[in-house]
């Protein structure tokens, strides 16, 4: 295993708003990694702080106590170094497909010529290929996401944050999703902290998991998925898979 700092890192990370004239503990004493290359979920109830969480590591928020570090550092600017797709796909109705897909690049000052080349050579792995010059409302909500997912690994930054990208979706859908985004993964082989709902598809996808307690969200449980890869459907019967689910929902206490 790599002695390499990993590339992020959450140290003792506590947060609170202010609601109603009163304090409200969202997060408390969160620490937590993830490694070069790996699929790490973040699991827990609504309400728990997952993506508070998740604005804190991007930088759009600070926390109250502990740090946030980027390959061992602090990383005091965060803002524009992570990828971050929060749980809208947020896709500007004004905007055709292609366009939206490089709003990214664009706000990050790349090469948009260079970008879209590229982009128009990844649509058909994003499954949009013929879809270049469609409007947002005309797209399915799996195209929608698939197109959000794509502006998001188009930045190229090495840690991809993913705020329940599937929630909204129907379980056939979902099902269909989880699985061709393991394919994508596995062609970018960025860090990614995916946050969700569901423990099958926190365990599906996933290297490692953290469960959160509820509010104020805590890590109660880590676990490592020791799961081949590439992973099928059909591992979701097996008596492995059922262990691993049986004790995260034990760790949410259900």
């Amino acid at each position: 295993m790599s002695t390499e700092p990993p590339p992020i890192e959450v140290r003792h990370v506590s947060k609170a708003f202010r609601v109603d004239g009163r304090f409200v503990q969202a997060l408390r004493d969160v620490s937590l990694m993830a490694r070069a290359q790996e699929f790490v979920s973040l699991i827990g109830p609504s309400g728990c702080g997952k993506s508070t969480l998740l604005n804190i590591i991007s930088g759009l928020m600070e926390p109250d106590e502990g740090v946030i570090l980027l390959h061992g550092k602090p990383g005091e600017q965060r803002l524009g170094r992570i990828g971050y797709m929060p749980q809208r796909d947020l896709l500007l109705p004004w905007r055709r497909l292609l366009d939206n897909i490089l709003l990214g690049p664009e706000v990050m000052g790349r090469d948009l010529e260079q970008a879209r080349q590229e982009a128009r050579e990844l649509l058909p792995l994003f499954g949009l290929q013929g879809f270049e010059d469609a409007y947002p409302a005309t797209l399915s909500g799996g195209m929608r996401q698939r197109a959000a997912l794509m502006r998001t690994f188009l930045c190229k930054q090495e840690i991809i944050l993913l705020d329940e990208p599937f929630g909204a979706l129907d379980a056939l859908t979902r099902r269909t999703m989880r699985s061709w985004l393991l394919e994508v993964w596995a062609r970018f082989r960025q860090t990614l902290l995916f946050v969700t709902h569901d423990v099958d598809e926190a365990i599906f996808l996933s290297d490692r998991i953290y469960v959160l307690s509820p509010r104020p969200g805590h890590v109660v449980r880590e676990l490592t998925i020791e799961l081949p890869r590439p992973r099928e459907e059909r591992v979701v019967s097996s008596s492995t898979f059922a262990a691993y689910r049986e004790e995260i929902l034990a760790a949410l206490g259900l």
